[in-house]
């Protein structure tokens, strides 16, 4: 396994990584949106190294490319690896990317050295996790967990393209969504390799990490109604200022927050109308993020936040209405995983840290049919959806080994 894991080329990481950055719509950063002609590049880019690698390849009904590596027993079930190929508006390089190109790294090692494990590896690169085109996430990973459901094909793009129509633009049949799902019984388990997006590991001065598991998404939107009126003449006492409200409530959310461990609320978008300089805001809308690992935790914090701010709103005359956007439950790793990536980790003469990971991915809906692990790769300042993401190339090839050790554990 030393032997083996010496031949990892981190150096064609970081190539085929610059090569996909390439694909873009902006010369800043890497803007890459699902089912256009950027994505449709990238996706021939990785299908090209996947065969190269000995993987044989396939476009399956959602545009997820899929590479397989026959195992010694072509019927066994296979170890899934992936992440996704698809970004924000001005995303960095290695957010997604990263842990596809490291997965075909992993089998491309084992086939120039000849090597074939019991199990089948294949390697996905996912089409859409982020939801920047049609603003729902996880489309690829979803259709794979067989949980993606016929009206997102309706969910449209800011040119009022539906997911269907980009498809059928690209030659997919839309009526075939279905097909895109796995079987569990023919799943060993999932795997994702990912950039950190986060400090902890740059903090320890450690390459790698593993993931204990997801937090827990709650995200509404909400929408504050005032009075508005002349900025000049309504004595303030007098006022139904819904900004001045709206600031109190994010105060609010954040003293709840602080008050329970591993838990984060977000305000991150406001509107504010009618938004001229001398005129009271009558009416502000925006939007609330709120995670934990724990559920039980994150539904506490989101009830006592809901309550607050009805309450700041009474009182101040305004009226208040939150919208549930989103609700999605803690997706526990596997201990399974969490021990085989530990143990590698400690061969590796690394601390076998835990993290939690904030943000999402691919894993938190593959967790719906087979057993997941995760591995985090350092980022400098913790940095990501912005161009100045950044890991270094020790620090993915490192991934790299510590995945391909793994690998071997799981599959042999």
């Amino acid at each position: 396994m030393q032997a083996l894991r010496q031949r990892v080329k981190a150096d064609r990481i970081a190539q085929r990584i610059e090569e996909l950055a390439k694909c873009s719509t902006t010369e800043r950063g890497v803007t890459r949106l699902s089912f256009t002609k950027e994505s449709e590049t990238a996706n021939g880019l990785v299908a090209g190294w996947m065969r190269e690698a000995g993987m044989s390849v396939r476009r399956d009904e959602l545009n997820n490319i899929i590479g397989r590596y026959e195992g010694n027993q072509p019927d066994a079930p296979a170890l899934l690896i992936g992440s996704h190929l698809d970004s924000v508006i001005e995303a960095g390089k290695y957010d997604g990317i990263l842990g596809v190109i490291a997965g075909i790294e992993v089998v491309q090692t084992l086939f120039e050295n000849g090597i074939r494990p019991k199990h089948p590896i294949e390697v996905i690169g996912f089409c859409d996790e982020e939801g920047t085109r049609f603003h729902t996430t996880l489309l690829g990973s979803r259709a794979i967990a067989g949980d993606l459901q016929e009206e997102d094909l309706q969910a449209k793009d800011a040119a009022g393209i539906t997911l269907a129509e980009a498809m059928k633009e690209i030659g997919l049949d839309p009526a075939n969504y279905r097909l895109a799902a796995r079987d569990p019984k023919t799943l060993l388990g999932y795997l994702e390799l990912h950039i950190e997006q986060g400090p902890v590991l740059e903090q320890m001065n450690q390459a790698c990490g593993v993931v204990s598991g997801i937090a827990g998404q709650s995200r509404y939107q909400f929408r504050v109604e005032g009075l508005a009126g002349h900025a000049g003449t309504v004595p303030v006492p007098m006022r139904k200022d819904a900004l001045v409200g709206t600031a109190e409530m994010i105060q609010a959310i954040e003293r709840i927050a602080l008050q329970y461990e591993n838990l984060v609320a977000t305000v991150g978008k406001l509107s504010v109308s009618p938004g001229a300089s001398n005129v009271i805001p009558g009416l502000v809308e925006g939007t609330l993020d709120i995670r934990s690992i724990n559920n039980e935790t994150r539904l506490a914090a989101l009830n006592r936040i809901l309550e607050e701010c009805k309450s700041i709103c009474e009182r101040r005359g305004l009226a208040c209405e939150f919208s549930k956007v989103m609700e999605s439950p803690a997706v526990p790793c596997s201990s399974r995983f969490i021990e085989a990536i530990s143990s590698v980790l400690e061969e590796r003469n690394m601390k076998s840290v835990q993290i939690v990971s904030g943000a999402g991915h691919d894993a938190m809906a593959v967790a719906g049919i087979t057993e997941i692990g995760m591995i985090f790769v350092r980022c400098k300042d913790g940095l990501s959806h912005h161009p100045d993401e950044f890991a270094t190339t020790e620090d993915m090839g490192m991934g790299a080994s510590v995945l391909l050790d793994v690998v071997l554990k799981l599959t042999s």
